[in-house]
């Protein structure tokens, strides 16, 4: 805690995804070392229950919300439903924790808690991790006193609002030094080959699994071996296609170790989520972006657009990918000994390696001495 603040009583709203939850817990980690009270408000989803479990000096409570639908629709109906009685359970818990900052991470899981908040008289924020605000960030920033960013390119969608660019946490454990002798141990990894680490996503991404599956016999078979995280829903898929195939490979459904995997990878192929490529700065890591085509306002492909416009990475779209393309791009750029190293080097550049620390900061401001958003 710092000499000019006192100790805060801190809700953070984080559940629904790893890229809300993950960046969560690590502000919640800061804030706790700092001495302050810290309440992680989560979605009852298996992945929000798989993760907390891995983070247990942290305390969760459990919120149930829906996104938002079309206009007039049913899913409307029913998420103004879910929406007011999360307002509701939301009052309550603001009320017993005794909250004074309400900090949301992003997604409809923020806006009870931090309406709840604000209504109670507790200094509220958001943070948005992507270039492009989602919908329910945009909604949610109404009630809150500071906005924070991924991403420099964000604050333009928060015209008049107090904001900042802080950049998006990382998980705690991916700043601690890995063993690269254990890690390889861990994956059954050799030496000397080169290391694809492919990313579903915790709860799987089709495209790019069966995109990677359709590409293994293209790879160099001698000096190549892949760590795949499939997700629970395609890891039979997945794994049935690498016991086909002859390449070296380790795939799991979920893998709590990814800083093994980035400390390992010469080489990331993944969805390009603000919290994904956080993490690929982080340990400046090269990489093929496919970003998720539906995703709201096409916004990882301009998360992706940042890294490829300094060469940080490469982009492939998802609809470009149905024949074994994937794995072209990927053999070309593993026998790029200087593309790699040049597109590392970028990587590395893009990273805000004390996020949490700076959102920590913000909250510990507690609006006292704040900058005009510059």
């Amino acid at each position: 805690m710092s000499e000019t603040s006192a100790k805060k009583r801190v809700l953070i709203a984080c559940g629904g995804t790893g890229g809300h939850l993950f960046p969560g817990i690590s502000v919640g980690e800061v804030l706790k070392k700092r001495g302050h009270e810290v309440l992680l408000l989560i979605s009852e989803k298996g992945i929000d229950a798989v993760v907390s479990e891995g983070h247990q000096d942290l305390e969760y409570r459990t919120m149930d919300t829906m996104g938002m639908g079309k206009l007039l629709s049913l899913r409307t109906l029913k998420f103004m439903i879910s929406t007011w009685k999360a307002c509701r359970k939301s009052r309550g818990i603001v009320k017993d924790f005794g909250a004074d900052t309400v900090l949301g991470m992003g997604g409809f899981t923020s806006l009870p808690p931090i309406y709840a908040g604000k209504g109670a008289g507790c200094r509220t924020l958001i943070h948005d991790s992507n270039a492009i605000p989602g919908k329910a960030n945009r909604l949610t920033a109404r009630f809150c006193d500071v906005v924070l960013t991924g991403f420099e390119e964000c604050r333009a969608f928060f015209p008049g609002k107090d904001s900042r660019c802080v950049g998006t946490p990382i998980r705690p454990a991916f700043q601690e030094p890995v063993d690269r002798g254990k890690a390889l141990e861990a994956f059954g990894f050799e030496e000397g080959r080169k290391t694809i680490v492919v990313m579903g996503g915790s709860q799987g991404a089709r495209g790019v699994n069966r995109a990677v599956c359709r590409s293994l016999e293209l790879l160099d078979l001698d000096s190549t071996q892949i760590l795949h995280v499939a997700g629970s829903l395609d890891f039979d898929e997945v794994n049935a296609a690498y016991e086909k195939s002859e390449v070296r490979s380790h795939v799991v459904p979920f893998l709590h170790e990814m800083h093994y995997a980035y400390s390992l990878a010469d080489l990331a192929v993944a969805r390009s989520g603000a919290s994904t490529l956080a993490e690929l700065a982080f340990f400046g890591l090269p990489s093929i972006l496919i970003p998720y085509p539906y995703a709201a306002e096409d916004h990882q492909t301009k998360n992706a657009e940042i890294f490829t416009r300094v060469n940080a990475a490469v982009m492939a779209r998802e609809s470009n990918l149905e024949g074994a393309e994937l794995g072209e791009m990927a053999r070309d750029l593993l026998r790029d000994d200087e593309e790699l190293k040049g597109m590392a080097d970028k990587a590395g550049e893009l990273a805000v390696r004390d996020a949490a620390e700076r959102i920590a900061d913000e909250i510990e401001k507690g609006g006292e001495g704040e900058s005009d958003g510059g």
